[in-house]
């Protein structure tokens, strides 16, 4: 049996619809593995609800997640990891050369100004007179803090120099220590006598008065404390939203919250090289500013990025809500701030469903995937096309139907293409098995199939409407040349809809959802034993929970509101984009189709670095399949008790856009094999589809 490293505890598993996950000449991944005797797949994890997160990975219609979803013990990470969770408080006299690029960036950023604010109060410190030993506290954190690298500040009192006894002769031979040497003695006497010389008893160590029982302190805190506190988390706040200078920010609250509250006699600071023989404890020390292992870094389960963006978010909607009138916000800031908030909502609606899915049951996680994995993009198509039916314009259901599109072709060409370019870079040539992408091949062309059924339909049956035509006068048998031809939905041609166009988009939106549910039965019902997952022999880890299920239920809940009001805003403040010389149809596939799946993005690059081309591959798979088995008919659902015109009949543009890219991908599929090459080829193709559609002409009805 073959393995990749230590596979402790290790999980047997296979592939989607009884496939292998791993081919037989899959390479060694992080999460996956294949025995070459028994043609088995093998996951490895941590603990059981990490095998459940990375089984579920592999399931048919659940969404690809990468974020752990319990606590890893620090000792199990790489040295860079453990870095980043380190105290300020540890000396290192082995750190390296201190004048680096991110340290000399501190200066110029934080340090001199966080210097000159220590030097301005140390006069005056010096000035109420009391406060003198706090003003000598500011002279030294003013040098410390225009270059505090290599430097360490301590907490304690030097110990006091005491005086060691020479021994005589006589003491060494184990003599009468009152026994004087012959050569001591004295000469003007007449027997040896031992002298006796008063020597003074060391001053008594006496501990300074009770910090909070003087007066200097009490001048420290309504004098000095206050600037400095502002001044402290400002370079805190700063220093942590740059994410790679977490270190500043870690050095300005300890300074904040500890160093500024000691006994101004007790603060000490020594440099690294510098060897001091006192009973002093270290406080802090810092030995580098910027760490660009910090996006790395999560808090309670939660990536510093997404924890963030998150005053974004609520300023977002307070301003979006209170100035209507736009006097403080101009809407084109609106609706950036509006859509970039969506991105850290779908990391947390994300993150809660793969915690409820991990702790749950197939069934529980299914539903959960299939209810919570499509909120975000419904939650904005249906604000869109209310947003339409109020203005009274087809312009936002031609942004709908462009950003389905749109998601479509990210999710076939340029998710695998960008995994693909990524992970070959790494790996130079990456193996998936085929026959398991041929699966997703098939699905994708059911799906895309069944949502443009209702287009071909209209092209064969419906109404064909040209306007501004002509023909050669006095030539009567000269074809009649027409500028604009279109397909007619107006209420003149409503009947036609009624009668044919609909019942055909209504079987479609039931057809979809029972091959979803197929799929999903066959999975969890009837061949589960496929996804069961064994547990070698041995103990398996122990796991903390980042976020329990109801944690977790009632952020996927909060999210789901606080993306309903984004995609509010959104589609409130899209006016002046569309007022642009830029083509609706370009905004809607390029800008509000990808910008909510950027988490889903980095997960298969991630994916795709650690050599698991498989599951990137099937993130974008498995969120083309819920857009066209999930999303449209829930669309279509919503339009029949809520009718907001929306209509499943797409431009040409994304009909033969979308059949082509399908196609495409199944050609790259083939061989069960992916390098960078290939990867630009679908994003070559990719960009190809947006340069026309950015310079197609806007829909009729914008």
């Amino acid at each position: 049996m073959q393995a990749c490293g230590q596979l402790e505890p290790i999980f047997s598993h296979r592939g989607q619809f009884g496939t292998p996950a791993c081919s037989t000449s899959t390479q060694c991944s992080d999460e996956c593995w294949r025995d070459a005797d028994t043609a088995k797949a093998t996951i490895r994890a941590e603990n059981e609800l990490e095998a459940n997160r990375v089984a579920n990975n592999y399931k048919f219609g659940f969404r690809k997640w990468k974020s752990h979803v319990t606590e890893r013990p620090l000792e199990d990470r790489s040295v860079e990891v453990r870095e980043l969770y380190s105290e300020l408080n540890v000396v290192k006299p082995n750190a390296g050369y201190a004048v680096t690029c991110g340290n000399v960036f501190y200066v110029v950023m934080f340090g001199w100004w966080i210097s000159l604010s220590y030097f301005l109060l140390c006069p005056i410190m010096y000035l109420t007179i009391c406060g003198a030993p706090y003003g000598r506290l500011c002279w030294k954190l003013t040098c410390f803090f225009m270059w505090p690298f290599g430097k360490s500040i301590e907490k304690g009192r030097p110990k006091v120099p005491h005086c060691e006894a020479i021994p005589v002769e006589g003491d060494e031979e184990g003599g009468d220590p009152d026994r004087v040497a012959e050569e001591d003695a004295p000469l003007c006497v007449s027997s040896p006598l031992a002298v006796v010389i008063p020597v003074p008893s060391p001053p008594e160590d006496r501990p300074p008065p009770r910090l909070w029982c003087r007066f200097s302190t009490y001048v420290w805190l309504v004098v000095a404390f206050p600037p400095l506190a502002v001044v402290h988390c400002l370079a805190c706040c700063v220093s942590w939203l740059l994410v790679f200078t977490i270190p500043v920010a870690k050095m300005n609250a300890r300074t904040l919250t500890t160093v500024l509250l000691l006994p101004p006699e007790n603060v000490q600071i020594q440099t690294r090289e510098k060897t001091y023989i006192s009973d002093t404890k270290v406080v802090l020390c810092c030995y580098q500013a910027v760490n660009w292992y910090y996006y790395k870094y999560t808090f309670q389960g939660i990536n510093i990025f997404a924890l963030n963006i998150l005053p974004l978010v609520l300023s977002t909607l307070v301003l979006g809500y209170v100035d209507r009138s736009h006097r403080y916000t101009s809407m084109g800031a609106k609706f950036l701030t509006s859509i970039v908030s969506i991105i850290p909502l779908s990391y947390y609606i994300g993150m809660g469903i793969a915690s409820i899915s991990a702790q749950s049951n197939f069934a529980v996680g299914a539903v959960v995937n299939a209810t919570f994995g499509s909120i975000t993009e419904i939650t904005f198509y249906i604000t869109a096309l209310l947003q339409g039916y109020h203005a009274r314009t087809k312009c936002f259901e031609e942004l709908v139907k462009s950003a389905l599109t749109g998601t479509l072709l990210g999710c076939i060409l340029f998710i695998p293409g960008i995994c693909m370019v990524i992970g070959g870079i790494k790996h130079s040539e990456q193996r998936f098995n085929s026959r398991s992408a041929g699966v997703s091949s098939a699905l994708l062309f059911i799906s895309v199939g069944g949502v443009f059924a209702p287009t071909l339909f209209t092209k064969a049956f419906g109404s064909l409407v040209c306007e501004g035509c002509t023909n050669v006068p006095g030539n009567g048998s000269a074809p009649f040349i027409c500028k604009d031809c279109y397909y007619d939905f107006s209420q003149s041609n409503q009947q036609w809809i009624l009668t044919h166009t609909e019942p055909l988009v209504y079987t479609i939106a039931v057809l979809l959802p029972v091959a979803y549910l197929i799929g999903l039965i066959f999975t969890l019902k009837t061949h589960k034993h496929i996804y069961d997952i064994h547990v070698s022999e041995g103990p398996v880890g122990h796991h903390v929970l980042h976020w329990s299920r109801w944690r977790a239920l009632v952020v996927l809940i909060i999210a789901t509101l606080l993306m309903a009001a984004c995609a509010d805003l959104t589609t409130q403040n899209i006016h002046p984009i569309l007022s642009y010389n830029i083509s609706q149809y370009f905004i809607g596939v390029a800008v509000l189709a990808m910008v909510p799946e950027l988490p889903e993005i980095v997960n298969g690059i991630q994916f795709a670095l650690q050599n698991n081309i498989s599951l990137s591959l099937e993130v974008g798979s498995c969120i083309a399949v819920q857009v066209c088995m999930i999303q449209i008919p829930l669309l279509i659902l919503f339009n029949s008790f809520y009718d907001v015109g929306f209509v499943l009949v797409f431009s040409d543009i994304h009909l033969w856009a979308s059949i082509f890219s399908v196609i495409l991908v199944n050609y790259i599929f083939m061989d069960g094999k992916s390098d960078y090459f290939q990867g630009t080829a679908l994003l070559m193709v990719y960009f190809i589809l947006l340069a026309l559609y950015f310079f197609a002409p806007s829909p009729r009805s914008c």
